[in-house]
């Protein structure tokens, strides 16, 4: 079944648009202009910052070509599919700083889809570190910040050949789960902001890649070398045929005067009038024609940077400025809001963990007093059986007295039976030495039992009181209620001053409020030098820790030589501030000899 609806008349006919996120579909009149199509597209999806993008279609000869505007679009070589026009809308040209250039989110949201994109499908190189933090914002962008309720484990490892290049992904030994720890390590460690806010700092990021922003074409010089030309928002560079990292030479947009072409040889005349043409030839006239038009929409571009700005980008900037400064109110009504929270819930985790505290305390208080009473029972038992030992012993005393008495006056009768009861008496008085030694040792004893008896009976007093005084002040679950009804009122407070707050300062802010979001936003510019740094930091540990992983045979010519430019200390903002030295003459003569 056709994608597109049927035609209403014959006057009109189909067509689709295909961004990145959406798919529309029209249908146009036979005299349409592709100018009335794109101002149609652009009315659709909301946007104002048209001069980036363009409608690109697959022609007859099956090359991607990009809509004329000046031209009726039926009039235009256009390959038909199940019977309607398609068109991709992209970014034709790309700013040289997205965070100051692009003003509406629907520009930032459109160039972080065809940026990704382009890291994903390989057409923008992108260092594998510098993949995962970029994963990680995407990551953001798809899911939210990060929360660690509802963040599950395999949930990045499912969508890992959605978030890094496949060269990167093959690259290393390194399973979805490694990468997805990765990920999430980059993940957790950003700061909650909107999706806008993230779009941009991954926008950020990407712009400094080498390929960033860059258009390629093959060409050759007068010695017949084969290079690629790349065009650029700031100008045009030159690179060898094995390396589209690193340009040999570049031309700025403000050295050339005028960009014209004959067949394929291409002529590029310089300001400088001392300064040869700059001459290439390209592969055929379609190229030079779509060089040619690069060419003239980055440099109309580049002066229109340079100039004041129009009303209309001064209302587009204002807005997305007023628009920047309510969501930042918005964030400090939200962080404290938050910040209200976390205190009522530390707050209730602190009478919690008290209450439990205080509850362990009287279990304890508790246990103390049954075994002072267990110890009290136990020294009295003792006490009473040393008593009835005590008894027993004066006894058989009393009864070997008794005994002792009657030898004696049995004496008389015998000497034998004398020698006999001496050594009896002797016996006898030994054992009652003994047996008053015993008694002595036992009385000692139980007055120590009784002394001990008296100090039990103390402890088990004092337990007693303390336990009665405890229970006495202990009133925690009506304090906690009432702490609970304090924090939920003081929230609900807080929440209604920041409702009138937020109405009052919706469309217009106050001289205090000006002040203090300009403040805001110079100490987040400090904050973001702090950050890179600190990004650069991690990327470089990053890198050294999946190094050891690193398959060697699976190194493209571009890992290479990336390699080897991080080793020199080289990056794109360096490598192009050196070709800007020297004159447009030595250039032109260095390209030459290439």
């Amino acid at each position: 079944m056709s994608p597109f609806r049927k035609k209403k008349n014959s006057k009109s006919f189909p067509v689709k648009v295909i961004t990145f996120d959406s798919e529309l579909e029209f249908d146009l009149e036979h005299r349409a202009t592709g100018q009335e199509l794109f101002d149609l597209v652009c009315r659709t999806i909301g946007l104002r910052e048209v001069w980036y993008f363009g409608l690109q279609y697959e022609d007859t000869r099956n090359e991607m070509s990009w809509l004329k505007m000046d031209k009726k679009v039926k009039d235009q070589k256009i390959c038909l599919k199940n019977g309607g026009f398609v068109f991709n809308f992209y970014a034709k040209f790309f700013p040289e700083n997205v965070s100051e250039e692009l003003a509406q989110e629907i520009t930032q949201h459109l160039f972080f889809l065809q940026v990704k994109q382009s890291i994903l499908s390989m057409d923008i190189y992108c260092p594998p570190e510098a993949s995962v933090l970029l994963a990680s914002y995407a990551v953001h962008v798809q899911f939210g910040p990060y929360d660690s309720e509802n963040y599950k484990v395999g949930m990045l490892a499912e969508v890992a050949r959605d978030l890094l290049p496949q060269r990167v992904i093959d690259q290393y030994q390194m399973s979805p789960s490694m990468w997805e720890d990765r990920i999430k390590l980059w993940y957790e460690d950003h700061e909650p902001m909107t999706r806008d806010e993230v779009e941009m700092e991954y926008l950020k990021i990407a712009q400094d890649l080498d390929m960033y922003g860059v258009n390629y074409f093959q060409i050759t010089n007068k010695k017949l070398s084969e290079l690629w030309l790349g065009v650029t928002a700031t100008g045009l560079n030159i690179y060898e045929k094995s390396n589209k990292l690193t340009p040999k030479t570049m031309f700025q947009w403000s050295e050339i005067r005028n960009v014209r072409f004959d067949g394929k040889k291409f002529t590029i005349r310089p300001v400088d009038s001392n300064a040869p043409n700059f001459v290439f030839y390209s592969q055929n006239l379609r190229i030079n024609k779509l060089i040619l038009d690069l060419c003239i929409g980055n440099h109309d571009l580049y002066i229109k940077r340079r100039k004041p700005d129009t009303m209309e980008i001064q209302q587009m900037k204002a807005q997305a400025k007023e628009e920047k400064q309510r969501r930042q109110i918005e964030r400090s009504k939200y962080a404290r809001e938050k910040k209200l929270r976390e205190a009522a819930e530390k707050e209730k985790l602190e009478l919690e963990r008290r209450y439990q505290q205080l509850q362990d305390e009287m279990r304890s208080a508790s246990e103390a007093l049954r075994r002072s009473e267990e110890t009290k029972e136990l020294y009295l038992e003792k006490s009473r059986l040393n008593e009835k030992q005590v008894q027993l012993t004066e006894c058989k005393a009393n009864k070997f007295k008794l005994e002792m008495d009657r030898l004696r006056e049995n004496h008389v009768k015998t000497e034998k039976e004398k020698i006999e009861l001496e050594k009896k008496i002797r016996d006898a008085e030994f054992y009652v030495q003994h047996l008053t030694d015993e008694k002595e040792k036992r009385t000692v004893e139980a007055d120590k039992l009784k002394r001990e008896l008296l100090s039990a009976r103390i402890a088990e007093r004092e337990a007693r009181t303390k336990l009665l005084n405890f229970l006495s002040r202990t009133t925690v679950p009506s304090s906690l209620e009432s702490v609970y009804l304090a924090t939920g009122s003081s929230i609900a407070e807080s929440s209604t001053v920041d409702s009138d707050y937020l109405s009052s300062a919706e469309f217009l802010l106050s001289d205090n409020d000006m002040e203090q979001i300009t403040t805001e936003i110079e100490r987040n510019r400090i904050e973001y030098l702090e950050k890179s740094r600190q990004v650069q930091n991690q990327l470089r540990t990053l890198r050294s820790e999946i190094e050891l992983l690193k398959i060697e045979e699976n190194q493209s010519p571009l890992d290479i030589i990336s390699a080897e430019q991080l080793r020199t200390g080289e990056n794109k903002y360096s490598t192009l501030k050196k070709l800007r030295t020297g004159t447009a003459k030595a250039r032109v003569a260095f390209f030459e000899e290439l």
